[in-house]
């Protein structure tokens, strides 16, 4: 250990520590929603792998909040179960016990103003006989059209009041509205009530460690910067796909569609960290400001009839079965016009990025379930070897692999061995899970700790939810005038147009 001018040691509470982990601090969190999936499958468990690696205060209190006429009891054993069915650390009874002693339930609907008060009593006991300091977070696991009703009855009970040091946080899933307009209301909403620095809009994406690792890769290594711009890249393709369909999810899913989903928030949020230049800092406000010139760079092309495409899938085989389309999904109007494919170009106006197109694409029931950032930079200006020796080299490309299969590849050619002069691609492949003997953290373990720490920079601010939305809304207007997505086959890579739409330009999908 270093030690410092007068034999002192450095301060080992000093938030700039990196030796130190990041702890939350004694608080409680309330989860509206708490019987849904994403609770039972994500937030449940990562709130105990939180508390299994001892990122959790001991004081910490979960409670939830939902229709179930349960009582304490009873959440328990739900906790429980989805504890020991999703949980990514290994049980333990020690850190079960002291979870358990935080947990509580109410039950209620989100415009029961008796249900409410109970939540604010539950609450004050939580205070007292668990230490939670007047720290409290409330997380919006529900659909978006209910976001008022409960922001009005916190307010209205008195769990929104943050008039001590204490803080009083909320936290919200996507979608951040359904277009600009909504997404504005919604502000309005949220900040008549929350200050915008107690406002936390969950991307779980932004908590993955291959996104974060953009940054690091461009900003800690001097390789790759002198050729991420317009002079060496050639084009960027981002992808996000799924290869099942809707599920269950039709409530939701409906009347929402991939480009919604997943290109206004996800996708157009990798195009900024992709895109953006160097931050003064890594401190949140110096990276959004970062991102947000990026965003606000973007152009749409002129036709959009050739730079976009919509689809949805339809009936067929799949991995050896069968499965229905779209439209035969349960609760599915027939004359849905949903879609559950998009693909767009975007261009970033600035001196970088001139002239280089990105090209987003998303959609379920496609090849494989991959989600992926690809920069194919340009065939090199002078190639000394004739075409047959260079017949099978394509682009160089840098493969940002964000999931399954977590790492970044290098494509790039070499000779082929033998006596003649073949030049083919070859690959350098970093994975994740073998460098490093570190389990990567689930994203929303990440996040949620972020949240009740109150670190904000892997959250979007409204800015970016609106520009993102100025992008994005004249494309939906475009597609609801184009009448019926195109259809494709499951299994493949999304409609005809969408193949179409970089062949124009002498370009391929890649195939993951």
């Amino acid at each position: 250990m270093t030690i410092l001018s007068g034999g002192e040691f450095p301060d080992l509470h000093d938030p700039r520590d990196r030796r130190l982990p990041l702890i939350a601090p004694p608080c409680g969190l309330v989860i509206f929603g708490i019987t849904g999936d994403l609770a039972r499958k994500k937030l449940v468990p990562a709130l105990y792998d939180l508390a299994n690696r001892g990122l959790l205060h001991p004081a910490f209190a979960l409670t939830g909040f939902a229709r179930r006429d349960w009582n304490d009891e009873q959440f328990e054993e739900f906790v429980l179960a989805s504890i020991r069915s999703h949980s990514r650390t290994a049980f333990s009874h020690a850190t079960w016990e002291q979870f358990k002693a935080g947990l509580r339930f109410v039950s209620g609907s989100f415009d029961d103003a008796t249900a409410f008060d109970n939540l604010a009593a539950t609450v004050r006991e939580l205070d007292e006989t668990r230490g939670t300091g007047g720290n409290h977070a409330f997380y919006l696991s529900i659909p978006p059209n209910y976001f008022p009703a409960v922001v009005q009855q916190l307010a209205r009970s008195g769990l929104s009041d943050n008039n001590t040091e204490a803080f009083r946080r909320i936290i919200i899933e996507k979608p951040f509205g359904h277009d600009l307009q909504t997404a504005q209301e919604l502000s309005e909403v949220l900040h008549g009530v929350f200050d915008e620095s107690d406002t936390f809009r969950i991307d779980h994406y932004l908590g993955k460690e291959t996104v974060q690792n953009i940054l690091a890769m461009r900003f800690a290594n001097i390789m790759f910067e002198p050729l991420w711009n317009a002079r060496y890249v050639d084009h960027v393709q981002i992808t996000m796909a799924e290869d099942i369909g809707i599920g269950t999810r039709a409530g939701y899913y409906d009347g929402i569609g991939a480009a919604r989903d997943v290109m206004q928030n996800h996708l157009l949020q990798l195009l900024a960290l992709t895109a953006m230049e160097e931050p003064v800092t890594f401190d949140a406000n110096d990276v959004r400001i970062e991102k947000q010139k990026v965003l606000s760079a973007v152009r749409l092309p002129s036709d959009l009839a050739t730079a976009s495409c919509v689809g949805q899938y339809t009936a067929g085989w799949q991995g050896g079965q069968h499965v229905r389309g779209y439209l035969e999904e349960d609760n599915i109007e027939p004359n849905s016009l949903t879609d559950t494919f998009a693909a767009l170009t975007l261009y970033v106006d600035t001196r970088r990025w001139a002239g280089v197109p990105f090209y987003l694409r998303t959609g379920k029931r496609l090849g494989k379930r991959v989600t992926e950032i690809a920069v194919v930079f340009k065939r090199a200006a002078h190639i000394p070897f004739d075409n047959e020796s260079t017949q099978e080299l394509g682009n160089n490309a840098l493969v940002i692999r964000v999931q399954p299969d977590e790492g970044v590849t290098i494509r790039f050619g070499a000779k082929v061995p033998g006596i003649d002069m073949r030049v083919r691609d070859v690959t350098m492949d970093f994975g994740y899970g073998h460098a490093f003997t570190e389990d990567s953290p689930e994203a929303y373990e990440r996040l949620i700790l972020d949240a009740l720490a109150g670190e904000s920079p892997l959250f979007p601010n409204q800015q970016e939810v609106e520009l993102s939305w100025k992008i994005l809304d004249p494309v939906l207007e475009h597609w609801a005038r184009s009448g019926q997505p195109e259809p494709y086959r499951p299994g493949t890579w999304g409609p005809r147009s969408s193949h179409d739409m970089l062949a124009r330009e002498g370009r391929l999908w890649r195939i993951p």
